[in-house]
């Protein structure tokens, strides 16, 4: 099913809880029974937490009531929170970045103000991040915390201004600062 245009409905289905196999399973076999259409997904594990968003489809008519009450009981089976929002025509197409994409990632010994610290260098710049994952690695006797996030590069600013841009930052918060070019792949 093309879900785009007029004669789709579309949705934003936010699932979490905590993790175990076959939410995933169970979260799509609830859309595929309902004929819905998925366009988007993202889903991670945070702390033993599970945290799935999807943007999905359906032929109108259908509704936000029908689609929450058929996850109900998969819900409440998984001992999981499913929130469903009605998407509005302006929210519901997809925007190919404009500029340059680059991965920045950050190693360190972990404390408070990493994530703001370069989130805000960045924003600084209107270096707009479209993705983000951060984790506790190491041991307890020494956790190393790591950065990782893709942002969109607006027009005048390089890669290399980047790289420059988080030295001074790399030096004070005492961790590694990497900063790389990511090529989009055609089809």
């Amino acid at each position: 099913m093309d879900g785009s245009g007029d004669a789709a409905v579309h949705f934003a289905v936010t699932i979490i809880g905590k993790d175990r196999p076959g939410i995933v399973a169970g979260a799509s076999e609830v859309l595929y029974r309902l004929g819905c259409n998925i366009e988007d997904s993202s889903c991670t594990m945070l702390g033993g937490e599970f945290a799935m968003i999807l943007i999905v489809s359906h032929e109108k008519p259908f509704s936000k009531t029908r689609l929450l009450d058929d996850f109900k009981a998969f819900g409440e089976a998984m001992q999981l929170s499913v929130f469903v929002r009605t998407l509005g025509k302006s929210e519901i197409h997809y925007e190919t970045p404009s500029g340059e994409i680059c991965m920045v990632s950050v190693y360190g010994s972990d404390q408070p103000g990493i994530v703001y610290r370069v989130t805000k260098e960045l924003a600084e710049r209107q270096i707009n991040i479209s993705d983000m994952n951060t984790k506790l690695i190491g041991t307890p006797e020494q956790p190393v915390y790591v950065l990782m996030l893709e942002a969109v590069l607006p027009e005048g600013i390089e890669v290399e201004h980047v790289t420059r841009l988080l030295e001074k930052l790399k030096k004070e918060l005492k961790v590694e600062i990497g900063v790389r070019s990511v090529t989009p792949v055609s089809l």
